[in-house]
């Protein structure tokens, strides 16, 4: 039995990752800013019999209450095995529809709530010689994503923190991978850009999304790659198998991936006139 916490877990990926935890019989403490969500999440997941389920209100962007939540689960319980950042939001529009507001909000949430996260799980884990750092970033880290670069950029940050934390990490008993999904079907797809100056992303960008991806993964579907991939200590940990596939094809031909994305770009700029 792990003692694991999910940051982000009232919805989508976090709440598909507790759902798999717990049925495995794993003791998981459930945050996410939504205090009421993360809740409902914690006492539907308690009824399965098996794992138990904790929730607490958790903003990834307050670094001192991540810190006072992750040493409070390690002197409740005697340790931390599992640590899944995974809280963030989708930011969306073209580069010259942007304000610093989009950028900082994707800074803020999508690569500082993940620092704050490993600031937080690292010395403990460190201390008793063991432990799994699970950062959730996307594909959009390792391909070029456009119409979105705020998220894109941070997500590329967060795969070289999360390789280079491994590296340091290997030798010290603390394991470390990185998620890295293509799309996938979550709540994050009909909010991008949450009170945010509007672009033509914002709101609900599935169906424009799925013009690109028609077939959405589901959240349960990625929560079991991502059980197996912590299991075998993969370093990245990419799903479905077409994100392989596009991450595959950037490493072989980076000049090719840019001019995809140039065509989904002139796309989307075409659809707003």
């Amino acid at each position: 039995m792990s003692i694991a916490i999910v940051t982000g877990g009232a919805s989508g990926i976090g709440r598909a990752i507790a759902t798999s935890l717990v049925a495995r019989g794993d003791t998981v403490v459930v945050t996410d800013i939504n205090a009421d969500g993360a809740g409902t999440v914690a006492d539907k997941l308690n009824t399965l019999g098996r794992g138990k389920a904790t929730a607490a209100a958790l903003d990834v962007t307050d670094a001192d209450a991540v810190i006072a939540l992750y040493q409070g689960v390690k002197a409740e319980h005697g340790r931390l095995d599992l640590v899944f950042n995974n809280a963030g939001i989708a930011i969306g529009g073209l580069a010259e529809e942007l304000t610093l507001d989009h950028w900082n909000r994707a800074i803020d949430i999508n690569l500082k709530g993940v620092v704050h996260g490993v600031h937080a799980a690292y010395p403990i884990m460190l201390d008793q010689g063991s432990g799994h750092i699970v950062n959730t970033a996307s594909l959009a880290g390792l391909v070029p994503m456009p119409a979105g670069i705020p998220y894109t950029a941070t997500k590329h940050a967060v795969v070289g923190l999360s390789l280079g934390l491994r590296a340091e990490a290997a030798g010290r008993g603390v394991k470390v991978s990185v998620v890295c999904p293509s799309f996938v079907d979550t709540p994050l797809l009909t909010n991008v850009n949450p009170d945010l100056p509007a672009t033509a992303m914002s709101g609900d960008a599935k169906e424009e999304i799925q013009k690109a991806s028609p077939r959405l993964y589901t959240a349960e579907k990625l929560a079991v790659d991502i059980l197996r991939g912590v299991r075998r200590n993969k370093a990245l940990i990419v799903a479905p198998a077409h994100g392989r596939i596009a991450w595959r094809g950037v490493r072989l031909n980076p000049a090719l991936a840019v001019r995809a994305a140039q065509f989904a770009a002139d796309r989307l700029r075409a659809d707003t006139k």
